[in-house]
């Protein structure tokens, strides 16, 4: 398993992070286990932030939510200085709950509900990310109730198709999300805006997709943000402050990955703004982009504990652990590859290729193919690395089976954010109707 952050091998052979020994943890916390690297979601923030602040454009980078949500994780976002986006009326509650500044968050969605629209706007937040032509009239005429004026930017969808999964490829002209600027719809939506009474149109916003490991699909997104832009300038007289890419950075999950440096995507996004925009003889925008896996994906360890074996003689041993599909449905949505390694034994030499099956009955409830681990015994503990975006929030209670708990570890202390849930919280929101409430007889 590939070491990074402040994971390390510790005197007594076991995978420490965060200065914190992670087969102590599972003792202190149980299995599975959220383990977050909060020195380096701290060193990600800030390596973006840097990273703009020598570009001399004006920007924000604001945090992804929809990756990993919890109130924890929002202070923190809210102490490096970072914005925020958000896509559900729950991602905006719980940020709000954190003490979230309003003024610093983006709403996103493409079928926010009135009910989110109002949440958000009584909230004040910041910006609106406007996604379809319903949304636009609702915002306005909600916001004109209010006698508010609602900031927005329209979310293009740019033709640049990113290579990565068809599920998180989202650029494309076929998809759900955004105005096409092919078929003149954003056209139409940006000329609509601008006449609706209660909305101010900052700018454009645009995401090709997720895992991405080069930097051409963002140039590309660019370009033709800033013609359409200039479009707009000559067509209907209106100038855009505000050009957002919005996020798909990738990070390394197994061997062979190639993810860029922060700097790599920023100085890319940050160029291309400058000779896209200054071609077109059109004032530079404030940059936006939407960082969220690469900021928590790597920082993220997940642990587990080792059970049952199954071995078919000349196919595959099976090694089940106490977790799977419900605290990680990635392999199974995406096909997702993981690195893992036995956290109590780590020095220990590997003697067999396993795979590792979750608990769910379900024949797709697989974590990794393949693995070259020690031999294996029933209670060890594995770590499987780089959990740390769309494994939590992605998390279900399939089969009742409890959500794990989340713990934040730095400097030798660990901080648990999240509770394990208990057998009570997956009865608290049952109700049993009261004619099926008598005694039931065996």
């Amino acid at each position: 398993m590939y070491l990074h952050g402040t994971s390390r091998i510790n005197e007594r052979g076991h995978l420490e992070i965060g200065g914190c020994d992670t087969v102590e943890l599972a003792r202190t916390y149980g299995t599975p286990l959220y383990v977050m690297d909060e020195a380096l979601i701290r060193e990600r923030c800030r390596a973006y932030m840097d990273a703009f602040r020598s570009t001399g454009l004006k920007f924000q980078v604001a945090y992804a939510s929809k990756a990993f949500c919890t109130m924890a994780m929002c202070r923190l976002v809210a102490e490096e200085g970072l914005s925020l986006d958000v896509v559900s009326d729950g991602e905006l509650y719980t940020a709000l709950k954190a003490g979230y500044p309003p003024e610093r968050i983006h709403f996103h969605g493409n079928n926010k509900t009135p009910v989110e629209l109002e949440m958000a706007l009584d909230a004040g937040i910041g910006c609106f990310v406007v996604d379809n032509f319903t949304e636009l009239k609702m915002l306005n005429a909600m916001a004109g109730e209010k006698g508010k004026k609602a900031k927005i930017l329209l979310r293009i969808t740019p033709g640049v198709a990113a290579h990565t999964h068809d599920y998180i490829s989202t650029g494309q002209t076929d998809s759900k999300f955004g105005f096409d600027l092919e078929s003149g719809a954003a056209y139409d939506a940006a000329k609509q805006a601008i006449e609706c009474e209660h909305l101010e149109l900052l700018g454009l916003h645009s995401h090709i997709g997720s895992q991405i490991f080069e930097v051409e699909g963002f140039r590309m997104a660019v370009e033709k943000a800033a013609n359409f832009a200039a479009d707009l300038r000559d067509q209907l007289g209106i100038l855009l402050s505000v050009v957002n890419v919005g996020g798909g950075f990738g990070i390394r999950y197994k061997e062979g990955d190639t993810p860029l440096p922060v700097e790599r995507y920023v100085e890319a996004i940050a160029g291309a703004v400058k000779e896209t925009f200054s071609m077109r003889d059109y004032p530079l925008p404030e940059v936006w982009i939407e960082p969220g896996r690469s900021i928590v994906g790597e920082a993220g360890t997940t642990l587990y504990t080792v059970g049952t074996f199954k071995e078919i003689p000349g196919v595959r041993k099976y090694i089940a652990v106490d977790g799977g599909m419900t605290d990680n449905p990635r392999p199974a949505l995406y096909q997702s590859e993981y690195e893992a390694m036995l956290a109590n034994r780590a020095n220990e030499p590997a003697e067999e290729i396993v795979s590792i099956a979750g608990k769910a009955c379900e024949s797709g409830d697989m974590l990794i193919w393949d693995l070259h681990l020690p031999k294996a015994r029933h209670g060890d503990i594995l770590a499987v690395s780089c959990t740390g975006a769309y494994n939590y929030s992605m998390a279900s209670n399939y089969n009742r089976i409890r959500r794990p708990a989340v713990v934040f570890v730095k400097d030798g202390k660990a901080d648990l954010v999240v509770q394990r849930e208990t057998y009570e919280h997956l009865v608290s929101l049952d109700l049993i109707p009261e004619r099926m409430r008598g005694t039931i007889h065996a």
